[in-house]
């Protein structure tokens, strides 16, 4: 009984005393976080990068409790995430892209008719560019491009521009809030019918931060077109990456979109329903995501 007792005064000593260290880390890691609030604040260039990259390859031959007992398949994608700020005392520009490609393969062996090759999977493409003259602190009159198509579908076939102007709040060092009510929104395509550019409203809200070996970055921009709802559309796109050994680490990408004018594109020239319309057609949530080893530059 005496020893059981040691041991147990023990472990309750050694706990408390790792208590104490996460604490006196805690602190450390609040310290550190203050200090790159104060480097990011500090004028001149600042730049970075950090993407995600996955992928896998499989063979089977003669498995007939599957489907296609002999076949060979594999995907592939990354992402990457970039950003190049300049900071000054009156005024900022702050410049961001965003880039995620896949690819996927199915070869049925036993059918030489077949798509044997890579096919794309996931294309998404995003530019903007953010200029702010200070008006104090957290506040700024503020002038916005943004760019978003796909690269290997159907290049610029939608496209879309948003040139506009109003107010950027930035209430913290890492989290900046654009609201813009003179906005015009570009939508180039062949199918005139169903795209049209209009007049509206632009919302983007980013979040970019690392946190020890954590690097993530949350990205909504949304445009409220004064012309009718079936006109809007918003993307909303996350990334995170834990750096597990150097550079190296697990990396995460979601995004979520929402744009009625690509839906009834779809159903007429990939569906072949030629009587869809706004009113007939289910806008339905557009959703992806990669997983895999992430490097951050």
């Amino acid at each position: 009984m005496t020893a059981t007792a040691a041991f147990a005064q023990t472990e309750a000593e050694l706990k408390a005393a790792l208590a104490e260290k996460k604490d006196s880390i805690a602190a450390i890691q609040g310290r550190a976080d203050a200090i790159k609030a104060q480097i990011a604040a500090l004028p001149g260039w600042k730049t970075g990068a950090f993407g995600t990259i996955g992928g896998s390859i499989s063979n089977f031959n003669n498995w007939y409790a599957q489907g296609i007992p002999n076949n060979s398949s594999g995907n592939i994608g990354f992402t990457v995430n970039a950003f190049a700020n300049l900071q000054e005392e009156k005024f900022f520009w702050r410049n961001s892209g965003n880039l995620n490609l896949s690819w996927v393969k199915l070869d049925d062996e036993d059918d030489p008719t077949d798509n044997d090759g890579f096919r794309n999977a996931v294309d998404v493409f995003n530019l903007t560019s953010l200029y702010g003259w200070k008006l104090s602190e957290k506040f700024a009159i503020s002038a916005l491009g943004e760019y978003r198509t796909t690269l290997l579908d159907n290049f610029n076939d939608p496209g879309y521009l948003d040139l506009g102007v109003g107010g950027t709040w930035t209430p913290l060092a890492n989290l900046v809030v654009v609201v813009h009510p003179l906005n015009y929104n570009f939508v180039f395509s062949d199918e005139d019918t169903i795209f049209e550019s209009s007049l509206g409203a632009k919302v983007v809200a980013d979040y970019t931060r690392d946190i020890g070996a954590i690097a993530f970055k949350s990205n909504l921009s949304a445009f409220l077109s004064y012309e009718g709802s079936d006109l809007n559309n918003w993307t909303w796109v996350n990334s995170f990456s834990y750096t597990l050994w150097k550079m190296i680490g697990v990396g995460f990408d979601f995004g979520l979109r929402s744009n009625k004018q690509e839906a009834v594109n779809y159903a007429v020239n990939t569906l072949g329903d030629t009587d869809a319309d706004f009113d007939s057609v289910d806008n339905d949530l557009q959703t992806y995501w990669t997983l895999g080893l992430s490097y951050k530059f």
